[in-house]
């Protein structure tokens, strides 16, 4: 099967791609290698890719339209699988438009390339940051989420919304996957993980938000690539529904899933396993909630694990200790 990628020199697009590959499928990879963060980790993603002979890689910004389309025309994708973004809660506060241009703008190309290409599935990242002030919890797809504190989530509601009307209009099958704080080998620096284990290591303090008083649903990267392989094979279609209540489905081919691991963890418990880790303990300097932040996060997968029979399983210790393993051979440090 041949697919597309966006965001293929990413973290989450980079294990993507590479499992699709190593399942012997053709894979086109797209991304604009912003600068964002250090583009020499994108490149080292993509070295990794490059040993694959069923891989192409197509630098290209997802906004800019008739590039797009023409890339579509050409190639013919089955599958596609949106994963470009311009991430970051923080970054949103101090640079709106690069979360339109991306975001909206990007995500629109790619709905109109797959409607004038008839592809077969669109799974596209959406985003934990959607729930906002949601107090609820678990978080489940069925809660309503028009409440976001941060363009970045607005911007990925909204991509579920576009979704839905192209669902509608044409009958084109699109599911949204809600992250919930991805991390692993080869994660982007602008993370915690990534921040705690490099001030850890090299002896500086850490910034502690909210002082502690936060949990995350940190989820492993292996685990969420799971559920992308298991789920774009998933294909949805119309069927009957009575009503509109519940926001992750609709009589349109169009769904939407938490992917998260379901065991919030806290944050100091985290830098505990980092500690642990490096071997090392951490200075701490405890600080207010930054703006646009969440105290929870916590996911609800049921509906996930009903349609793939897959619930992700890899804990934080575990997780922590592969993540911290490859940073050392990464720095050299």
């Amino acid at each position: 099967m041949k697919y597309l990628v966006t965001g293929a020199a990413g973290f989450i697009g980079m294990h993507t791609c590479s499992r699709l590959l190593e399942e012997g499928h053709r894979v086109v990879g797209l991304d604009n290698l912003n600068g964002y963060y250090d583009v020499n980790l994108k490149r080292y993603r993509l070295e990794k890719l490059a040993q694959f002979p069923s891989f192409k890689f197509i630098e290209q910004d997802l906004s800019v339209r008739d590039v797009i389309a023409n890339i579509f025309l050409i190639e013919q994708f089955q599958r596609v699988i949106h994963l470009g973004a311009q991430a970051g809660v923080r970054y949103s506060i101090d640079n709106p438009m690069a979360y339109v241009d991306s975001n909206l703008v990007g995500t629109m190309t790619v709905l109109e390339g797959c409607r004038h290409t008839n592809v077969e599935h669109l799974v596209y990242a959406s985003s934990s940051s959607v729930y906002g002030m949601n107090t609820k919890v678990p978080f489940s797809t069925d809660d309503s989420v028009d409440h976001p504190v941060s363009l970045y989530a607005a911007t990925k509601k909204s991509n579920e919304l576009m979704a839905h009307s192209y669902s509608h209009l044409y009958n084109l099958p699109t599911t949204g996957l809600r992250f919930f704080t991805v991390y692993g080998p080869a994660g982007r620096p602008d993370m915690a993980p990534w921040l705690f284990t490099e001030s850890i290591i090299k002896g500086n303090p850490i910034k502690i938000y909210n002082h502690g008083i936060m949990q995350r649903d940190f989820t492993y990267i292996d685990d969420i690539v799971e559920g992308i392989i298991r789920i774009q094979g998933v294909v949805p279609s119309k069927h009957d529904k009575k009503s509109n209540d519940e926001f992750s489905s609709s009589a349109v081919p169009y769904r939407v899933y938490n992917i998260g691991n379901s065991r919030p963890v806290k944050l100091l418990d985290f830098v505990e396993s980092i500690e642990r880790a490096c071997g090392k303990v951490a200075e701490k300097i405890y600080l207010d909630m930054q703006p646009g932040d969440v105290k929870t996060t916590f996911a609800d997968v049921g509906p996930l694990v009903e349609v793939t029979g897959f619930k992700p399983n890899i804990g934080v210790v575990d997780g922590v200790q592969r993540f911290v393993d490859w940073y050392r051979e990464y720095t050299d440090l």
